[in-house]
Parts: structure tokens; C-alpha cells; sequence
């Protein structure tokens, strides 16, 4: 499975940004209210400049306490983004994430940003994948396929 397929099986499509600039509590009520883990950070809305989880909010608030929440989204997300592309396998994407220890990762085509998947998205269509590749061998081995 692709990228591209990931991406045309979630439920909706697009990618959510928010700006540098802005912060990091109007992350937080994005995030609540999206019930998402991550928002890429962009200025113009199609190129990625960062990506701010809630790893990273929750890390700088067990350090300094609720008053991270009045910085700017540009002091803490991760700049050194990896991201993937809509051709790449599903089963390359889950071991970058898994070794990289990061849960989203963004999708870029030609250099601008065309969507967003999570460890959980991944997992998923793996999942989906071998469900098929099961049935499709037991069918081969009762004399169906």
C-alpha cells in the first residue's frame, strides 16, 4: 500500500496548519478541538516549515509550566521535519516513524504540502493490507481464488 492510498482513505482531506506566529494555547484549542495529536506549522498554508505534537507541548510544560502556553508556536515545534511522499510504501513510512519515534509524518509532492498521516493511519491500512492478503490466500487454498 502507498501513500496515496492512506491519504484517499481518510475521512478528510487537506492538512491543518497554523502559523508560526500564533500561540501555542491557540494550538492547544486547535488540537482539543480537532481531536488531532499534531498540526504542521506553515505560513503560507502549503509548505511545511515545522510540525508542533502533543508531545512537544506536554514536554515543554512538565520543563516550564503552564506559561509555555502564552509562546509562539515557532519556539517549540521540530523544525527537522521528515516527510514522506505520496508514492512512498506504507511499510517504509511505518519504519521511519517507528524509528524516528514520532506518530505523524507530512506528505509532500513537488515541494508543497498536500496532507498529513499519523502511526495510526499506517497501521491501519498495514492492517487492511493483510486482512486482504489472508483472505485472498485462503480462498486460493480452499479453491475459490
Amino acid at each position: 500500500m502507498f501513500v496515496t492510498q492512506i491519504l484517499n482513505s481518510k475521512q478528510t482531506s487537506g492538512v491543518l496548519t497554523i502559523d508560526p506566529g500564533a500561540s501555542i494555547a491557540d494550538a492547544v484549542a486547535e488540537l482539543a478541538a480537532r481531536r488531532i495529536g499534531a498540526l504542521v506549522v506553515s505560513s503560507d498554508g502549503s509548505h511545511a516549515e515545522g510540525i508542533l505534537s502533543e508531545r512537544d507541548i506536554v514536554r515543554e510544560i512538565g520543563r516550564d509550566g503552564p506559561a509555555i502556553l502564552e509562546r509562539r508556536v515557532a519556539d517549540l515545534m521540530t523544525r527537522e521535519l521528515q516527510t514522506c511522499a505520496p508514492g512512498d510504501h506504507a511499510q517504509a513510512v511505518l519504519a521511519a516513524m517507528t524509528e524516528g519515534r514520532f506518530r505523524h509524518m507530512p506528505v509532500v509532492k513537488d515541494g508543497a504540502l498536500i496532507g498529513l498521516i499519523s502511526l495510526g493511519d499506517v497501521v491501519k491500512a498495514r492492517l487492511s493490507e493483510v486482512s486482504m492478503e489472508k483472505d485472498a490466500l485462503e480462498a486460493m487454498i480452499s479453491g475459490h481464488g
